[in-house]
């Protein structure tokens, strides 16, 4: 299938996914946004787990504790992304939970990334050949466009993600507005949007009104920081369908978007996606229960995002280090070796650039139930987004130019979104706060997926010593061995 089936969950399942791997190279799938509490042998990245070798099948056995919303998986090795493999993942409330907006008619996953002709297995440094939606080229271009039926009267959710590799786009339908309800796990204070940006890694959950006559209407995402005239080929086009529609096909143009280059308007809306500080999420009380009005930093994580030339081939960075994969897991380094031989804590800057750019194996600590602040600075010209495994953490500030202590009087500190994916504008900064109470071994990366490939990812390591099995998992029973 691409995309692949439907994760359906409900919070607090047990969810076991056998991945057989008939491919002719290893293979891993990592849960994009689902937190793994107290288990990141399942985390599906290099620093956890070795790779489901050709010919092999391995089981993930993860819990969605504690969590609902939108999220996805995809394949995390190499740019095996690039090449397929992802799929939705839907975490619904227990009935119990209460949801801060009436039950719709029906839900849709709306899958939408660029797509490149050539095999992911000889990607260069084009740019994308087309701008998916759930696996199809844009109508006009096929047959068969991503069509989603609607009776008129009656709302729908639908759930978006971005599963590209490298492009943001902006998101619209034609004459409908959308309600903004939820992203990666948080229920959002509701704002109705004529159009939402969707950054690569991210994913959101929109109410839509079927309010308008029988007809057919465009769907449309049209990426950002490219011209007009250059993106022709990179417009997404499905089909909005009134089942009682007498329409043969939908009626150009396509609906007007922002201006590609209007940073403004995506900042602006940016910071309009609040935290809805009175729904209950995952348990009945409040999500603005626990809430950063004032907390107590423990540690301030200062990262920049560049690139460099390094023996002759461009890497990406992290404080001018770019990160090379050990042969050993870095958790399986941790579980047999005390990490010795494999990796060297704490050995790179969190808070400086080094001077001269060098590979090596980022890691480092993060405070066991500390409030760690993260600011990410975006060096490079393009759009980025960052992720962090294992967490969540609060957007609690953008800026321009470098930040310094003074930035953080400009913080929304009183109903920052929840959320694991964020974008760092070109030449710009994001700041977030996570609250480190999940041990483990957990990937810091860029989402973009040449970034990432290519070096621009560290991990945190938040080390509780208790052995209690309730504070952190054993290994599983069937762990890989590499290395």
């Amino acid at each position: 299938m691409f995309p692949g089936p439907l994760i359906n969950a409900t919070t607090d399942d047990a969810i076991h996914v056998n991945v057989f791997n008939n491919m002719d190279e290893p293979l891993l799938f990592t849960w994009n946004g689902i937190q793994q509490r107290l288990n990141s042998w399942q985390d599906g990245v290099s620093g956890t787990n070795c790779p489901i070798l050709p010919g092999k099948n391995w089981t993930y056995e993860f819990q969605m504790k504690d969590q609902i919303g939108t999220f996805s998986y995809f394949p995390s090795i190499n740019f095996q992304k690039a090449g397929g493999g992802f799929g939705s993942i839907r975490v619904n409330n227990m009935p119990v939970i209460a949801v801060p907006f009436a039950k719709p008619e029906a839900e849709y996953d709306l899958l939408i990334g660029d797509w490149y002709y050539q095999s992911y297995k000889t990607q260069s440094d084009r740019s994308p050949d087309a701008l998916l939606m759930n696996g199809e080229l844009p109508f006009g271009f096929t047959d068969t466009p991503a069509t989603f039926n609607v009776t008129k009267g009656k709302t729908y959710l639908f759930r978006i993600s971005n599963m590209g590799t490298r492009l943001s786009f902006n998101f619209r339908i034609q004459n409908h507005t959308m309600d903004l309800v939820e992203t990666e796990g948080s229920y959002t204070s509701r704002i109705t949007l004529d159009s939402l940006d969707v950054h690569v890694g991210q994913s959101y959950s929109v109410l839509v009104a079927a309010d308008r006559d029988d007809d057919k209407y465009l769907m449309v995402a049209t990426p950002k920081l490219i011209a007009d005239f250059q993106a022709h080929h990179l417009v997404a086009l499905g089909i909005l369908d009134y089942v009682n529609s007498t329409s043969m096909l939908p009626t150009f143009p396509i609906p007007d978007g922002p201006d590609p280059f209007d940073m403004n308007f995506s900042i602006n809306q940016a910071k309009s996606i609040r935290w809805n500080m009175t729904a209950g999420a995952a348990r009945p009380n409040p999500q603005g229960t626990f809430n950063v009005h004032n907390v107590t930093i423990s540690q301030t994580f200062i990262l920049h995002g560049s690139v460099a030339e390094l023996n002759g081939s461009t890497r990406y960075t992290v404080n001018n280090v770019s990160y090379i994969t050990p042969d050993t897991p870095l958790k399986l380094a941790d579980q047999f070796a005390n990490g010795s031989g494999v990796y060297v804590l704490d050995e790179f800057p969190v808070a400086s650039v080094k001077f001269v750019a060098q590979k090596g194996v980022f890691v480092s600590t993060g405070i066991h139930k500390g409030f760690m602040e993260i600011v990410f600075k975006n060096d490079l010209e393009v759009m980025d987004s960052w992720h962090l495994d294992g967490f969540g953490f609060f957007v609690v500030g953008f800026g321009d130019g470098e930040w310094t202590l003074e930035s953080r009087s400009t913080y929304n500190i009183q109903d920052p979104v929840f959320r694991s994916t964020i974008q760092v504008y070109p030449g710009r900064w994001t700041a977030v706060y996570a609250y480190l109470d999940n041990p483990g071994m957990w990937n810091l990366r860029s989402q973009n997926l040449k970034h990432w490939y290519l070096g621009q990812e560290l991990y945190v390591r938040v080390y509780d010593a208790d052995p209690n099995p309730a504070k952190e998992r054993p290994p599983p029973e069937n762990l890989l061995l590499c290395g």
